[in-house]
């Protein structure tokens, strides 16, 4: 069992790469709309918009060693995302032309930060 203070480290890591994830995006030219967007069906980590395309963001933190990609984010994970995106696109007013979804993948070692993305990583089911 994990120990509150290796949770309350793993939500700051979590919530580091994000913020990272979003401005690495921005560089890209990418949009972002929302961070943390919450709803009954569950949690997108970022929504970001370029171009008429929405993505809806998955960032995972990892160790080096650890699983990475699209290996992190199972097929019940899938299930939810879709749902929240399903959800947020319900609402969705602006120019839309594709929607998709990114699996960003962050390594950390030695204070060093390697991000992957992968766009368009699985399909809504």
């Amino acid at each position: 069992m994990r120990s509150a203070e290796h949770r309350r480290l793993a939500q700051q890591t979590g919530l580091a790469a994000e913020l990272h994830v979003a401005e690495l995006l921005q560089a890209e030219g990418w949009r972002v709309l929302e961070h943390s967007w919450r709803c009954p069906a569950g949690e997108i980590d970022l929504i970001v918009v370029r171009a008429g395309a929405l993505r809806f963001v998955e960032v995972k933190a990892r160790a080096v060693d650890a699983v990475g990609g699209l290996e992190a984010v199972g097929p019940a994970k899938q299930r939810r995302i879709a749902r929240a995106a399903q959800m947020y696109l319900d609402d969705y007013r602006g120019p839309l032309e594709e929607a998709a979804f990114m699996v960003a993948t962050v390594e950390i070692h030695d204070g060093h930060w390697r991000v992957e993305f992968l766009d368009d990583a699985f399909d809504a089911e």
